[in-house]
Parts: structure tokens; C-alpha cells; sequence
């Protein structure tokens, strides 16, 4: 008796749950994102309790008085084929056959115009059993003992025939205060349609279960058959990742299976999950799963079901063989940064201080679990400025101390912990060394200097570190994570590596970089730029730069590295790395006109090389401070720092040294007008160099020569010097002092009157700077070869050539810039400005 009341107490249940309902959900509330979620959640509730009624209703027998509230649903659903599927049933039972055929008719006709589908299998076979009259669609009181039906699982099933359905909603409540992520969120929207299945990867912290739960929540309506939600538990402080049998078990309750009915074993457990599934639309969210073996056991069988898979882990065997749609997470952008602390804060606190606002998000790296956690500690003490915060950030200097929520899962160090918990002993350890680096990122040579492995070796390794999202490869060959993921890689370093094995990575990688960035400057600027160096130690394999091209698209990707290098062997212990990179890279400095920066790197060298009592370290670095404060316009401090390199040159009895400082005097004497010293420094400089047998040095001083005698206006011996000086680097093959001879050939040319001759020497120049990637020098030449060109009455492209430059000089943000955007609108002439062409 009581199984045969159970459905009518059912009703009265039900009936009277939805009695409590009053007008649309949350209708008199404010009109918030997360309260137009929760009211959505909430009609999906009640249309989920309408339908169990209707299913309750015809196992009682009401078809007939249920037929109103049947059709009036299924109007208001025109899509939802379990609800049609009952109003054929219920109108079948009540004697209207053709009705319930032509209900079918309508949800085929509508199924194919709009969405252009077919209906369910099961939707069909119901179809099929109401034109043969078959006798298990009777009532329960009137069905026969064995029906001769199956149940149909897409359709609302006949308690006659089987046991009621379960419509799971599972979904754990959203975050109320999401933001950003539209184009991610478009990219979900796209699968609504395609169904399969998304895998969504992403560091620690990125907010992949945010996103999966919000977007979950939002398109819940379109999976009327249930949510399904699991944590795998791939990730997290439990000492064992979820079961997948364990999982299937919990969604197999969730449809009500009886547990007698489960069979043994994971196999037959997951088949009975998928013909639960069949025919359904089911949304199933598989958060945190550790890889792909945890899945594939949860996966529908046919299509119609849409399963959404969160992963620290890329899962690309997903992708591969399941045909898995990826979704990379990044981090948020400035702008979704800052609008998530306003929804957690409230606008009006955050636009405040935009100052204080921008900091904290510079300084949470754009990581949604660090902005939370920073926002959680801002919304407890609503009377504190958010400057407050910010300067507690600020004194953690980059640390995680101030992430921590207060529980493992808000606590950033240890969310993070769980994912290196699960690398490989040597994944491990790269990543641990890869805190001794100063980033912004790496290639594959550096990582395999830095970890003393083969190149092949640190490329699987940094591909597991990928798959990980413990790294991220930003560029085909390079790698990097975030502030946070580099803090926490150096407090594991600092703990967890001896200082003997600390100490040995770091010579490494600042072999790597100095050794290389050597290699390369040679290449490109020639023999006259190289210094001595001590050779590589073991496990460490420079890079080799084949030619200009190669070399200068190693500095172009490793500049930011290797100008982080500098102080970075300074403050461990590596003072003379310090000095030497900086030295090295004196060169590209100068043909990229980032003199400040310049100055920068060598006042850090000086100082390291002060420190450790290096005289010869001190020497090159005044010489390169020098330098660069000669470009700088600070005259006085240039000849302060080149007079203090000359002589500690000349004391060690270094000739070459000496030269290279000469060059650097006459070029301060150029700018500042003094012609004759700018030509005596140059001359002193050749004999240098003649002295110490360094040809790539005469060359040098040779074309310096020739210039300054231009200037003084002896252009029959300025040719001359200019000439001999191309021949000797071209003997040489040196680009750099090739460029600088055709450039002071065409400058020599040009005060001679044969601009013809002019051009076309300017014109080898150029492309010889442009393969270098001399940006300043590129500008400087077009400037004279605009003067070349208006002297020989072309003057078309004499503008050309200047409005090239003027744009190179505006990309460099060089004050000469507007002393040519002045000449080129006022068309003044030639003669009005002069750049140097002297080498340093």
C-alpha cells in the first residue's frame, strides 16, 4: 500500500512546494549580476519541481487533469522534448491518440526549422509505440505485469514501467562577485550548440572552477535533464586524488539508481552511468581533475551532453583522442583586475585610489586568488585606505606571506604547493631553479644551462612544467610564469637546495647569458667588441648566432633578460658577470638609443666592481658610464668617467683598452664642437691599436679619422682614411664598422659635391644598420641621405628619408626628434643640423 500511495503523496508534496512560489524569482530585489544568477537558479528550480510533479501526476493516474498545466509548460518550452514527451503520454491516456501524434509532429517540425536536429531516439520510440497502441503506455493501474515497452529515459518515464526521474542540480553556488573573462565566456558559449566536451586549464589560482561554475549557472536552463558536478580532487590538500568509480557512483545516485543496482567494478559502473545518460542534455562539470585517466570514465556516450573538465594540467591527451575543445586561462587582464576589486570592494571605495588600486593589481600579478585574498583583507577593515593595503603588499617584497586567507584553500602558498607536489624529481628541480632567475622569461639553452642538462632533456621538462601550468610557453621556445609562480619557485630554492647547488646553477646561467651575449655582439659589431673571458663551466652550452640576423634576434628576445642579469650578478656574488655583461652590452645599447638604461647598467657594474676591489672590472665600467653619459649630453661627467678609465687602462698597460677610451674622448670633443681634439683622440687611438696589433681597432679609428677631418674640411685626406678604412673592414667582414665607413664615405662624398656618389654609400649603410637593427644609426644616416637627396634636387624623396627618421627617433623617444620635425616643417636646410659619425 505504500509504494502504491507513494505517488500521490508526491503530489501533494509537490503541489504544495510550488504553492510558496509567488511571481518570478527575486523580481523586487536590486538588478545585480549574482542576484540575476541566483534568480535563475532559482526558475530552474521551480521548472525542475513542475516537472516532477507532471511525472508524479502520471504515475497517480491524473493525465487527464494534468493536460492544462502539460500544455500551457510545453508552450513555454517549446524545446524541451521531456515535457512534450509527457503531454503525448498524458494525452494518449486520455483517449486523444491523433493529439499525441500531432504534439510529435509539431516538436519534429519545430526541432528541424529552427535548430535543424532531429528529436531523441527515445522521443522517437515513443512516437513508434503510440501508433502500435502499445500496451505498457497504460496507466500503472491498468498496465500489464510485463510491459512490452522499454522505458523511454529521454521522456519523462512511466512509473509503470520504471522508476521515477531524478533531475540532478548539483551545481555548487557561483561566485557573486565574477568578473571579466568575456572572451573566455564566448568561447563556452560557442559549445552550446557543438556540445563534446571543454577542457579548461590554467595555473593555480587563474579562477578556472570560478569561470566553469558561473558559466555553468548561466546556461543551466539549456540542460533540463540535470547539472552534474564532482570535485576530483586532482589538486588539493586530501592525500588521495577522487576515484573515478567513486564518482560515477555519486552521479548514478544523483539519477536515483538503487544501489543494488549498481553492478561491481569500474567498467560496468561507467556503462551504466552513460544509458543513464542516453537521450538526455546534461551539463557535467568535472572540477580539479588531475589527468585524463580521472575523465575518461565519466564521459557520456552519445551526444546531446556537454561535459565541462577544469585542470591545472593541460590534458592534451583529451584534446587528442576525445576530440576536447581547449581553453587556456590566463591571467586577468589590468582592466578585469580592477573590476573584480570593485565588485568585491564596491566601485566607489576602488575608484577612490586609483593609484593604491593599480599597485595592488601589479602586485597580486593579475591572479584572481591572490586579488581575492587581497580583497578579502580590504573588505574586513572597510575604514583603511586601500593605500594601506597596498603598502603591506609592498613590504612583502614580492612574497606570498601576504596571500594567506586564513585556510589552505585561500592560502597561495599552498594552492601552489599542491601542484609541484605533483612533478617529477627533475621537473621539480628545474622549477625550484628557475626561482634563481630574474625573468621576465627563458628559452630552452637557458633553462638547460641553468639545470646543467642536455637541451633535450630541459625541453621535456619544461613541456611537464607546461602541462602543469607551472609555466607557460608565451612564444614557441619561451617560457615564463608570473611574479607570484617565480616568488614561490625562490622560497622552495631557498629552502630546498643546498647553497654549493644554488650557487653552481647561478655561474651557470650567467655563463650562458655572458658567454652567448658575446658570441653574439661579435657577430654583429665585430672582434673590436670582445672581452676576455674566463671559459664555461660544466653543464653550461652557449648559443651559437650563425650571423647579424640571428644575433640580433637573440638580443631582441633576451635584452629584458639580460639587462635583469646585470644587477642580478652583482647583489650574489658575481660581481665581474656584473661588469662584463654590462660592458657587453654597451653596443646594443647604443644602436638601439637606450642610453638611460645604458647608464643604468654600467653605474650597477661600477659599483659591483668597487665592491669586489676590481680594477680591471672598474675600468671597463667607468669607460661604459662615460659613454653613455656622452650620448646623455652630461659632457663633463662623460670626460669625468672616460679620463678615470684611461688611466686605470694605462696603468695596466692595456693598449686596446686605452684605444677603445680614446675613441670615446673624441666623440665628446665632436659633440661638443671641439674638431681638432675629436681628431687628435682618433689619431692617438691608431697608434694604439698599431702598437697592439688590433686591426678591427684601426679600422675603427681610421674611419673616425676621416670624419673629423670632413668636418675640418680636408676631404681629399678624408677620403682617403675613409677608403682605407673600408677596405680594412671589409677584409674584416665586420658589419657594424662597415655601416659606419659607407655612412662617413657618403658624409665625405656629399661635401665634395658628388651626391650621386653620396647616395648610393648612404644607401649601403642603411641596409647594412637595418640588418643590424641600428635603429639610431639607421636614423642618423636617412638624415644624411635626405641632405644628399635635396642637394641633388631630389627633393621628394630627401623628405622621404627624414620623415623615416623622424619616425625611428620618435620610437626611441629621442630629443632629436623634434629638432628634424622642426626642419621638416619649415624646410630648413641641410646644414642646420649635424649629427656625429664618429664611433665610441
Amino acid at each position: 500500500m505504500a509504494e502504491e500511495a507513494e505517488p500521490a503523496l508526491r503530489v501533494r508534496h509537490l503541489r504544495a512546494a510550488l504553492a510558496l512560489w509567488r511571481g518570478p524569482s527575486l523580481a523586487d530585489v536590486a538588478d545585480l549580476p549574482w542576484l540575476d544568477e541566483q534568480a535563475e537558479r532559482l526558475d530552474l528550480l521551480r521548472l525542475q519541481a513542475r516537472r516532477a510533479l507532471v511525472e508524479a501526476g502520471l504515475a497517480a493516474g491524473g493525465h487527464a487533469a494534468l493536460l492544462p498545466e502539460l500544455e500551457r509548460l510545453a508552450d513555454a518550452n517549446p524545446f524541451e522534448e521531456q515535457l512534450h514527451g509527457q503531454l503525448m503520454l498524458a494525452l494518449y491516456r486520455a483517449g486523444r491518440q491523433a493529439d499525441a501524434l500531432a504534439a510529435y509532429r509539431r516538436l519534429r517540425d519545430r526541432l528541424r526549422d529552427e535548430l535543424g536536429i532531429e528529436p531523441t531516439p527515445a522521443l522517437r520510440e515513443l512516437e513508434t509505440a503510440l501508433l502500435r497502441q502499445d500496451p505498457g503506455l497504460a496507466p500503472a493501474a491498468d498496465a500489464p505485469p510485463a510491459p512490452a515497452v522499454a522505458p523511454v529515459p529521454a521522456v519523462a518515464p512511466v512509473p509503470a514501467v520504471a522508476p521515477a526521474v531524478h533531475v540532478p542540480a548539483q551545481l555548487p553556488a557561483a561566485v557573486p562577485a565574477f568578473a571579466g573573462r568575456d572572451a573566455e565566456l564566448a568561447r563556452l558559449d560557442e559549445a552550446l550548440d557543438r556540445g563534446g566536451i571543454v577542457a579548461v586549464s590554467g595555473s593555480a589560482g587563474v579562477g578556472k572552477t570560478t569561470l566553469a561554475v558561473h558559466w555553468a549557472h548561466r546556461v543551466a536552463g539549456r540542460y533540463p535533464d540535470g547539472q552534474l558536478y564532482v570535485n576530483l580532487r586532482g589538486f588539493g590538500p586530501e592525500a588521495t586524488v577522487l576515484d573515478p568509480a567513486e564518482a560515477v557512483r555519486g552521479f548514478l545516485d544523483a539519477f536515483g539508481v538503487p544501489r543494488p543496482r549498481i553492478p561491481v567494478g569500474l567498467d560496468a559502473q561507467a556503462a551504466l552511468y552513460r544509458s543513464q545518460l542516453a537521450g538526455k542534455r546534461v551539463l557535467v562539470l568535472l572540477d580539479n581533475a588531475r589527468d585524463v585517466a580521472q575523465v575518461r570514465p565519466l564521459l557520456p556516450g552519445t551526444p546531446g551532453c556537454l561535459v565541462l573538465v577544469t585542470s591545472r594540467n593541460q590534458l592534451t591527451p583529451l584534446v587528442a583522442a576525445e576530440g576536447a575543445r581547449p581553453l587556456g586561462l590566463d591571467l586577468l587582464t589590468p582592466a578585469e583586475a580592477g573590476d573584480l576589486l570593485a565588485r568585491r570592494l564596491g566601485a566607489a571605495r576602488v575608484a577612490a585610489e586609483p593609484a593604491a588600486v593599480e599597485e595592488i593589481v601589479a602586485r597580486c600579478a593579475r591572479l584572481p586568488l591572490a586579488l581575492g585574498i587581497a580583497a578579502a583583507q580590504a573588505a574586513i577593515r572597510p575604514g583603511f585606505p586601500l593605500a594601506a593595503l597596498a603598502a603591506q603588499l609592498r613590504d612583502a617584497a614580492g612574497g606570498l606571506d601576504a596571500f594567506d586567507g586564513g585556510d589552505p584553500g585561500s592560502d597561495l602558498r599552498v594552492v601552489l604547493s599542491w601542484s609541484y607536489r605533483t612533478l617529477s624529481g627533475p621537473a621539480a628541480r628545474l622549477f625550484r631553479l628557475l626561482g634563481l632567475h630574474p625573468g621576465p622569461d627563458l628559452a630552452v639553452p637557458a633553462a638547460a644551462s641553468l639545470a646543467g642538462v642536455p637541451r633535450p632533456e630541459a625541453r621535456v621538462l619544461l613541456a611537464e612544467l607546461t602541462r602543469a601550468n607551472l609555466l607557460t610557453e608565451q612564444r614557441p621556445g619561451r617560457y615564463a610564469g608570473h611574479d607570484l609562480l617565480r616568488a614561490y619557485a625562490a622560497e622552495l630554492v631557498a629552502t630546498g637546495d643546498t647553497d654549493g647547488d644554488r650557487v653552481a646553477a647561478q655561474c651557470r646561467m650567467l655563463d650562458h647569458y655572458l658567454h652567448t651575449a658575446q658570441k653574439a655582439v661579435r657577430v654583429g659589431y665585430g672582434s673590436w667588441s670582445s672581452l676576455p673571458l674566463e671559459p664555461v663551466g660544466p653543464g653550461v652550452v652557449p648559443e651559437e648566432p650563425a650571423d647579424p640576423a640571428a644575433a640580433n634576434a637573440w638580443f631582441i628576445a633576451e635584452l629584458p633578460v639580460l639587462q635583469a642579469m646585470i644587477p642580478v650578478a652583482a647583489t650574489t656574488g658575481f660581481p665581474g658577470h656584473s661588469w662584463k655583461l654590462a660592458s657587453t652590452l654597451s653596443f646594443v645599447f647604443e644602436a638601439r638609443g637606450r642610453w638611460r638604461e645604458w647608464a643604468a647598467a654600467a653605474q650597477i657594474a661600477l659599483d659591483a666592481a668597487q665592491r669586489a676591489g676590481d680594477a680591471t672590472g672598474q675600468a671597463h665600467a667607468h669607460h661604459g658610464l662615460g659613454r653613455a653619459y656622452s650620448w646623455l649630453g652630461r659632457d663633463d661627467e662623460a670626460f669625468d668617467h672616460l679620463s678615470e678609465a684611461l688611466d686605470r687602462h694605462g696603468a695596466r698597460g692595456d693598449r686596446v683598452a686605452q684605444g677603445n677610451v680614446r675613441l670615446g674622448l673624441g666623440f665628446v670633443h665632436d659633440r661638443k664642437g671641439d674638431l681638432a681634439q675629436a681628431l687628435h683622440q682618433a689619431q692617438e687611438a691608431l697608434a694604439l691599436f698599431r702598437a697592439a696589433g688590433f686591426r678591427s681597432g684601426q679600422a675603427v679609428a681610421l674611419n673616425n679619422i676621416g670624419w673629423s677631418l670632413t668636418q675640418l674640411g680636408e676631404y681629399p685626406d678624408a677620403l682617403r682614411y675613409c677608403q682605407e678604412s673600408l677596405a680594412l673592414h671589409q677584409e674584416l667582414g665586420e658589419l657594424q664598422g662597415l655601416a659606419a665607413s659607407w655612412d662617413s664615405l657618403g658624409y665625405v662624398y656629399h661635401h665634395l659635391g658628388h651626391d650621386g656618389r653620396a647616395v648610393t654609400c648612404y644607401r649601403a649603410a642603411l641596409e647594412l644598420y637595418r640588418q643590424l637593427d641600428d635603429r639610431y644609426n639607421q636614423a642618423a644616416t636617412l638624415v644624411r641621405f635626405g641632405d644628399a637627396h635635396e642637394a641633388g634636387g631630389a627633393l621628394p624623396a630627401a623628405r622621404d628619408a627624414r620623415r623615416q627618421a623622424l619616425a625611428i627617433l620618435d620610437e626611441l623617444a629621442h630629443p632629436e626628434a623634434e629638432q628634424l620635425r622642426f626642419r621638416l616643417q619649415h624646410g630648413f636646410s641641410a646644414e642646420s643640423t649635424e649629427r656625429t659619425g664618429l664611433r665610441g
